[in-house]
């Protein structure tokens, strides 16, 4: 389903298969507005989100003040990772671009115990609408928590309207 372009609304651009599959877990969330967010195809290699997002999606948000991204990317546990995707941001839109992730890769949120990465997904959606924090605080996800911080307080409304 497409996001309303006309009201706030969050495109999702994944790396790959395994971000695709977290995302669409968080999408599967009963509370979430699902008129309000749009997982895109996956982009193939956190090179190439930031690619698609600089040639695709910079114009298309300075056209429309409504929309928000979040780049999915791989870690790699590289901790430049988060710097390398957001130079070169527009000033005009850092507020409305989040860079969230594994700091390894998805694949080892199963290794870990967290369960498949669907299921991940609706644990982290269900925490965004609790407000609770035991996933979000795992060593493979904790390194998010200035991002999810800044989500929680701009994305939170458009995608939990209920609370």
């Amino acid at each position: 389903m497409s996001a309303n372009k006309y009201r706030p609304h969050v495109l999702v651009l994944p790396e790959d298969d395994a971000n695709n599959d977290i995302a669409n877990g968080f999408l599967l969330h009963d509370a979430l507005d699902s008129r309000a967010i749009q997982v895109l195809p996956c982009a193939g290699g956190w090179r190439k989100v930031r690619e698609t997002f600089f040639s695709d999606h910079v114009i298309e948000m300075r056209r429309n003040p409504h929309r928000y991204m979040v780049l999915l990317v791989d870690f790699d546990n590289e901790p430049t990772r988060f710097d390398q995707m957001i130079e070169d941001t527009p000033d005009d839109l850092a507020e409305r671009v989040f860079v969230m992730g594994v700091w390894s890769e998805p694949e080892e949120l199963g290794r870990a115990g967290l369960g498949n990465k669907e299921a991940v997904g609706y644990q982290l959606a269900s925490e965004c609408y609790d407000e609770t924090r035991d996933v979000w605080n795992h060593d493979l996800l904790r390194h998010n928590a200035d991002e999810l911080h800044r989500m929680t307080t701009l994305l939170r409304p458009i995608l939990f309207p209920s609370t």
